[in-house]
């Protein structure tokens, strides 16, 4: 799988910790609390209770622990086809994934990323996996998925035409506005309001943690008005920051920095707000994948030894939907 993190690993960046609680902020709003974590057969996986409650909604967010999978002298659940692991071990671990979901009926689509904006829509299995970035589906028996290990997993779900999403989104994905083609292509196919809808953002690396090159900052800079507000300076003290590279007005004097702190969940969330998504229905995790690799993978932090999380969505057969109801 293509890796989208803007270089290799990197050593911990000196910043000041008023900076990076800063960015931790800004990335985890009011909703961000808003998760549970779940254990099923030795598998822990995140759930938003919002979209736990829709009878005829499966989902989850994978992370580290346990599985078939052998990292660090430690039980992982790698969800994805690396140098380091075998294809069984993958193949045990998504099965144990699903089943811990309660998921097993359902057939896996996961996809072919190489960070891009192409989005495909399933009505039924496909034969081999498909290259894309989001898949969309109103087709109960299908289980969307996206991997990640730093980049945003956006997971959609329209609760009043019974149609789901599941989206990829690294700085090229989201300087593409993915998430925002996805609503649209909801919109034409099952009719979907943006005002329907429920949206979870999953773990991903964060503001606190996410260095890219100003030469980012600048296409950002380029495509949204707004992009001031996914940015921070790296600095070492707590003056104030006006992101003098932006503008170099005074008294940005001094040459810009050669790296600036880019809060991708936060971008994401506002494309979320302007695609007119209500806030009160963006649920945003707080957990940086770079600060939590005793849970979650980091490609950042951990460069080729390194695993892959998967985040899911899916319609349950009505059967099976009803029953659950009933519970």
């Amino acid at each position: 799988m293509v890796c989208d993190y803007t270089g290799t690993a990197m050593a911990a960046t000196k910043t000041s910790r008023a900076t990076r609680r800063k960015a931790k902020k800004q990335g985890a709003p009011a909703a961000a609390t808003r998760w549970t974590t779940r254990s099923s057969k030795g598998i822990r996986m995140l759930q938003v209770p919002a979209f736990s409650r829709i009878p005829w909604l499966v989902h989850g967010f994978s992370t580290r622990p346990g599985g078939a999978s052998i990292l660090e002298g430690k039980p992982a659940l790698n969800l994805g086809f690396t140098e380091w692991d075998s294809r069984e071990n993958v193949r045990e671990n998504r099965h144990r994934f699903q089943s811990a979901l309660g998921a097993d009926k359902l057939a896996l689509v996961p996809l072919l990323q190489f960070h891009s904006d192409s989005i495909l829509c399933f009505d039924e299995p496909p034969t081999k996996p498909s290259r894309a970035d989001a898949s969309i589906t109103n087709r109960p028996g299908l289980l969307l998925a996206v991997q990640t290990a730093d980049c945003v997993p956006i997971l959609l779900v329209d609760p009043r035409n019974r149609a789901v999403a599941a989206v990829h989104a690294g700085w090229r994905g989201t300087l593409q506005r993915i998430v925002t083609k996805a609503i649209g292509r909801m919109q034409m196919q099952f009719a979907t309001q943006p005002a329907d809808l429920l949206a979870a953002i999953g773990p991903a690396i964060g503001g606190c943690c996410y260095e890219v090159g100003t030469e980012v900052a600048a296409a950002f800079t380029a495509q949204f008005p707004n992009a001031a507000k996914f940015f921070d300076e790296l600095r070492t003290g707590d003056e104030p920051n006006p992101l003098q590279w932006l503008n170099r007005m005074p008294p940005g004097h001094q040459p810009p920095p050669g790296k600036v702190l880019l809060d991708l969940p936060k971008a994401n969330r506002l494309q979320l707000l302007e695609a007119g998504v209500a806030g009160k229905n963006i649920f945003a995790s707080d957990l940086c994948t770079r600060c939590r690799t005793d849970l979650l993978f980091s490609y950042r932090k951990e460069a080729s030894q390194c695993g892959r999380m998967m985040s899911v969505i899916g319609i349950r057969e009505r059967g099976k939907a009803r029953s659950m109801e009933n519970r």
